[in-house]
């Protein structure tokens, strides 16, 4: 083991730990999240006396009016707030979490790596729909929605990782995903690129994703592999197999592995259409197109 193990000072720890307590107990209770969320921001932002202030009716300027009505998360929106085949129920919640994660990560104790870690780990357990004992996520990492992530135990995922759960992502136990990776659950039609095909995605086991790669929506990271840095995955990878290149391809076997590991071929197998995941839109849905266009239904984008 190459790492040394680090702890706060004791007065440090029991603020640390204290604090995460309570917002833990508080999302896990009956209050409404969006509450907590603002509360938790407010206060970690050091901003509770000119709330309080101007929730007294007190005159504040234009610019902090939109700073301390930005703490609460109801009113703000996401990027992924606008897509139609989203679960809006859990999205609701999951939202208001999202938007607590970011903007603690905006925050100067996001740098305090002890504290700042767990505290990420405490609000994946409410936010994902699972996530294991011992994982470690550190600042920058992004989610479409977050509550169709499941993570196994001692996962580590680094700095400014996207992790696209539009369609399901699943991330197994002890997986490393490096810096900068981005791992895809949906894709865009080549004609059409407002019409989305969402997937299931999985990392398994003892993967490790290493810096700035990329794996496309539907794919298959498998058992003990490695994607090379800045490699682009189009299929599965095999357990044991360590791929690279753009588009990814098998160059070695893990060394001792050899006998337990599939023949390298000469590309990645495509399974991607067993990883479908089938969706209907709402019958409601007010259907308009982002880049100006009018369209019919029924027309074809050329």
């Amino acid at each position: 083991m190459t790492k040394r193990h680090v702890s706060l000072p004791e007065e440090a720890e029991q603020g640390v730990e204290t604090f995460i307590a309570e917002v833990d107990e508080r999302l896990a209770g009956e209050e409404d999240t969006c509450e907590v969320v603002r509360d938790t921001l407010i206060d970690l932002y050091g901003d509770r006396a000119a709330y309080e202030r101007w929730r007294a009716g007190e005159d504040v300027s234009p610019a902090e009016r939109v700073r301390l009505q930005g703490y609460d998360p109801c009113n703000s929106t996401l990027e992924s707030e606008y897509y139609a085949e989203k679960d809006e129920e859990a999205f609701r919640r999951s939202k208001h979490l999202q938007w607590l994660w970011r903007q603690f990560d905006a925050t100067p104790m996001a740098d305090n790596v002890e504290f700042a870690l767990r505290f990420r780990s405490m609000l994946a357990k409410h936010l994902f729909a699972e996530c294991g004992e011992g994982c470690r996520f550190f600042k920058g990492i992004t989610f479409t929605y977050g509550h169709n992530i499941t993570v196994g135990d001692n996962t580590v995922v680094h700095d400014d990782v996207h992790l696209d759960d539009r369609g399901r992502l699943s991330i197994g136990n002890r997986v490393s995903i490096s810096d900068g990776a981005h791992i895809y659950s949906h894709d865009h039609d080549v004609v059409d690129q407002t019409e989305v095909t969402n997937f299931r995605t999985v990392i398994e086991d003892d993967a490790r994703v290493t810096y700035d790669a990329m794996v496309r929506a539907g794919c298959r990271v498998g058992e003990n592999s490695i994607v090379g840095a800045r490699a682009i995955v189009q299929g599965d990878v095999p357990a044991h197999h360590v791929v690279v290149g753009t588009p990814a391809k098998s160059v070695r076997i893990k060394p001792g592995f050899e006998e337990r590991a599939e023949p390298i071929g000469d590309r990645l197998a495509n399974r991607r259409d067993d990883r479908e995941i089938p969706y209907d839109l709402p019958s409601d849905l007010e259907r308009f197109d982002e880049f100006g266009r009018t369209l019919e239904p029924g027309d074809t984008v050329k």
